[in-house]
């Protein structure tokens, strides 16, 4: 036997019966007989000169040796079945699951499709919206692209790619639109929100020392696409992220006679920390660039 590190199958012996509290069960497991487990488990005994497991009555229980090998064993078993599934359920040139919120990949991700292609043309992305932000398991999704505040998920690696500016949109066809209202005017005007950013108003208000309750909202709206939407239509004054209303900026669809102001939220990547995917790092290195040349000047 290796100093290094033990036999693999006497070490996957011990750690079946170690896991599942039995021998007999272990053996059904890995399709092997009584004798055989045990036959494993004294290899490893004998090697370390130490008991593994001690009887208790009619059953089994682990030493002190047993339990740390136990620890160390099931992690690394673990981590081996996770990572082998991972890469039998995935080909080397699958798609990268992406998720974001709806209003996120309809004004933002998808009209930008065509130049990350160009930028990145080994990367196939199947996109995912959701409204609802992703649980700390990222479950079905190898990145998610957000904007939200820390702290992170422990398991998470996130790769922060610009803080938010937050800024009020109307269209210019608007009753009553001026680029000259000052701010503190600004809730003569109608005022539309979104359910599903209840803080940007407030946010922006202490910016520009306005009380927030002196801003009434006249609509909300469930999601940021509506809204928006709703600002295009001329029906009220939107509070949105600079990004998602860029392009609408540009073509002048909207107007935003009082500028953007940084919120404590971030743009971010976010990955499962164990994911050694490298198209995420590219991915995140082009959103990153991206984003920082659509940024306006403070």
């Amino acid at each position: 036997m290796s100093q290094d590190l033990p036999p693999l199958p006497a070490l996957r012996a011990f750690e079946a019966a170690a896991r599942l509290g039995s021998v007999s069960r272990a053996a059904g497991e890995l399709h092997v007989t009584h004798g055989a487990v045990s036959r494993h488990v004294r290899t490893l005994e004998d090697a370390l000169g130490l008991p593994l497991f001690a009887r208790q009555g009619r059953g089994l229980v682990l030493t002190e040796a047993g339990e740390r090998l136990r620890e160390a064993s099931g992690d690394a078993f673990g981590r081996l079945r996770e990572a082998w599934r991972d890469l039998r359920r995935r080909p080397a040139h699958a798609p990268l699951v992406l998720g974001c919120s709806g209003s996120l990949l309809a004004r933002w991700v998808i009209p930008r499709l065509a130049r990350l292609g160009e930028a990145l043309p080994q990367l196939t992305l199947h996109l995912s919206a959701t409204e609802h932000a992703p649980g700390p398991e990222l479950a079905g999704l190898d990145a998610a692209l957000l904007l939200a505040a820390p702290p992170w998920p422990a398991g998470w690696q996130v790769h922060a790619l610009g803080p938010e500016r937050i800024g009020p949109v109307l269209s210019p066809r608007m009753a009553g639109a001026d680029a000259h209202v000052p701010a503190g005017r600004i809730a003569t005007l109608p005022l539309l929100g979104t359910r599903s950013r209840p803080q940007a108003w407030p946010q922006w208000a202490h910016a520009h020392g306005i009380a927030p309750e002196a801003l009434p909202i006249a609509n909300d709206f469930e999601h940021l696409l509506y809204l928006l939407e709703a600002a295009v239509a001329g029906l009220g004054v939107a509070i949105a992220p600079q990004p998602l209303v860029a392009d609408d900026l540009a073509s002048g669809r909207l107007i935003a006679p009082w500028g953007f102001v940084q919120t404590s939220a971030q743009w971010v990547l976010c990955a499962d920390a164990r994911n050694t995917d490298r198209r995420i790092d590219a991915l995140a290195e082009w959103l990153r660039h991206e984003l920082g040349a659509e940024r306006p000047p403070s």
